[in-house]
């Protein structure tokens, strides 16, 4: 799975330097990566440390100073509060459980929404039509054949 993520470089000059493409990126493009399910890893090009949450707290940051931010004044508030208390952890949990909800309501809504994207109703009248035309050459077959219960001169021949 090592192989699969990203490498983000950070360099002194606070440049981001994306090690698969070979080119300087912003903030927005490792949140574009992130979005379209790339998992990304940014290391300090000087100590090699790991501080992919400290960038990923900076796009938040950028995110929630725009005019539609998804945490309220209150929510912070009690992130603040929460972190410092015992219940930490707890919150920490709750937390993530609940992204997690999310996430897989997200994810069978998208395969919801992917059949009905994917749903041709051509394909139903067509099926439909080809059933219909099956039932009648059966029942047209049963009334045409000599001694079936719907050939009117079984009744003759039997007598």
């Amino acid at each position: 799975m090592e192989a699969d993520v990203r490498i983000i470089k950070k360099y002194p000059n606070r440049r981001l330097y994306d090690t698969e493409d070979s080119c300087y990126i912003k903030l927005l493009e490792i949140k574009d990566m992130i979005e379209r399910g790339i998992p990304v890893k940014v290391i300090d090009s000087n100590t090699e440390e790991e501080i992919t949450r400290s960038i990923l707290l900076q796009i938040i940051l950028e995110q929630e100073s725009n005019k539609e931010p998804l945490f309220t004044t209150e929510n912070l508030v009690n992130f603040i509060r929460y972190n410092g208390e015992t219940s930490r952890e707890g919150f920490m949990h709750f937390m993530d459980k609940n992204l997690n909800f999310f996430q897989e309501q997200q994810s069978t809504i998208q395969e919801r929404f992917k059949e009905f994207a994917d749903y041709n109703p051509m394909d139903f009248w067509t099926s439909s039509t080809k059933k219909n035309m099956d039932i009648w050459k059966k029942m047209q077959e049963n009334f045409m054949t000599p001694g079936s219960e719907t050939d009117p001169d079984s009744d003759k021949k039997q007598k």
